[in-house]
């Protein structure tokens, strides 16, 4: 590298964040993924291999697929190009393939592609890459925060390695802090900063697995103490350069399913604090405060139901209120629903109920409706409908289905209880038993 060059790389690296100036520049300077590339690693023994195939990296923003798909291209003598999914188009990939194909025949040698955010490319536009990496002229190696499997055509995902990154756990972001903190060339070594636990833990605890906020934290911070000249930096530093923890949450990704589920799953396992926290993950991620009413709505009926007939009542009115209100204000609400339907009895024998009367419909003859139900210009004059308005006890034994069916199956858990014994006395007279004996009217 000439003078120029040199001069030209270092303004390029005096501009670039702390996060991009510390990437590592070899895989055994990588920090994290050990059950990708440990010593038995799988990416790790795909590499060693020598014939490396198309790869899909996917995980949460900060942990490393960028740089791990730039040491990838490193470890391979494939001509490497780049392009990001959000500013690419099918002619640039086209673009590239060309480009490939002349290259393979002219040299000998294959093209690897790096598309980075890939889950952005529409399916016409991942169908594109098919036939080229079917072929082997391009080897892939897409990076995606989304799940592949929902995000990327099956036949690439089918030609591809899917590896998962999982977030940097905390005693890889203590290894980075130390390294950035105490290098000279690429790091903050020449500020000479000191970097209590307290200060580095409190970094850890907001970047929450986010390397690139990691370092650009520490990097600010940093800045911070020298506009003061101070030496130390200090958990309030910390606090003021990032300002609030980072939420890793996606409205509409895995963090949205995910958390979703685990909201439900604390409400009907009774947990309110679980239950409250969820739904603080969900409000602090941006989630729609309205998806999160309907959900809490639908868990009245479906977890609760008669256990708690209360609880139904409560869920419509969150769900009005989240929805002429509006966040911030609808977040009250939105805990008061959550806090009562975790503590409330619970009971799916109405979901239960409701599902086994139309498996019977789609699957079973068909019940004619008892001549004596049937409205007025079709109703059996030979056996006249009773109505339970014109008995004392309110309650008339006639056919109401022509046939016995049970679906409905109370619990003995809150108001259910009641409503099981009444139903025990009801089905009795009915349908058989005891003929003198009415239960008591409601």
């Amino acid at each position: 590298m000439d003078l120029f060059h040199e001069q030209e790389d270092r303004q390029r690296r005096s501009v670039q964040p702390l996060a991009m100036r510390m990437r590592p520049r070899s895989l055994d300077a990588y920090v994290g993924q050990q059950h990708l590339l440990g010593p038995q690693g799988p990416l790790r023994q795909l590499l060693a291999s020598g014939s490396l195939a198309s790869v899909i990296l996917h995980g949460p923003p900060g942990c490393g697929k960028t740089t791990l798909a730039h040491l990838i291209a490193g470890e391979s003598d494939a001509f490497f190009v780049s392009l990001h999914a959000a500013e690419a188009g099918v002619r640039d990939v086209r673009a590239t393939s060309a480009a490939a194909h002349d290259r393979l025949l002219t040299s000998g040698r294959r093209t690897l592609l790096f598309l980075d955010e890939i889950h952005r490319f529409n399916r016409s536009q991942q169908d594109a890459l098919l036939r080229d990496v079917e072929e082997g002229i391009l080897i892939l190696l897409g990076a995606t925060t989304e799940n592949p499997f929902v995000s990327i055509n099956t036949p690439l995902l089918s030609r591809s390695h899917v590896f998962e990154l999982l977030p940097l756990p905390p005693e890889a972001q203590r290894a980075l802090l130390v390294a950035a903190n105490g290098d000279r060339q690429h790091g903050l070594g020449a500020w000479e900063l000191d970097l209590p636990d307290a200060a580095a833990e409190r970094l850890i605890e907001m970047a929450d697995g986010d390397a690139r906020r990691l370092l650009n934290g520490l990097e600010l911070a940093g800045r911070l103490v020298r506009l003061e000249q101070r030496q130390a930096i200090t958990a309030e530093d910390v606090a003021a350069a990032l300002q609030r923890k980072h939420v890793p949450y996606d409205a509409s990704g895995d963090e949205h399913y995910d958390v979703t589920s685990a909201l439900i799953k604390s409400v009907r396992g009774s947990d309110v604090d679980a239950a409250l926290y969820w739904l603080a993950r969900m409000l602090e991620g941006g989630e729609d405060p309205l998806f999160i009413a309907r959900r809490l709505a639908i868990l009245a009926s479906e977890d609760i139901g008669n256990a708690d007939p209360q609880a139904l009542t409560l869920a419509a009115s969150t769900l009005t209120i989240t929805a002429q209100i509006g966040l911030p204000e609808c977040q009250y609400a939105l805990a008061q629903a959550t806090v009562y339907l975790a503590c409330a009895s619970k009971s799916n024998a109405v979901t239960r109920a409701i599902a086994a009367a139309r498996a019977d419909v789609r699957e079973n003859a068909t019940l004619p409706v008892p001549g004596h139900l049937r409205s007025r210009p079709k109703r059996d004059a030979r056996a006249p409908y009773r109505s339970p308005h014109d008995v004392p006890d309110g309650i008339v034994r006639q056919a109401y289905l022509g046939a016995t069916r049970r679906y409905y199956n109370p619990t003995e858990r809150g108001f259910e209880a009641r409503i099981a014994e009444r139903l025990r006395h009801l089905r009795n007279y009915l349908h058989g038993g005891d003929h003198g004996s009415q239960p008591d009217a409601d």
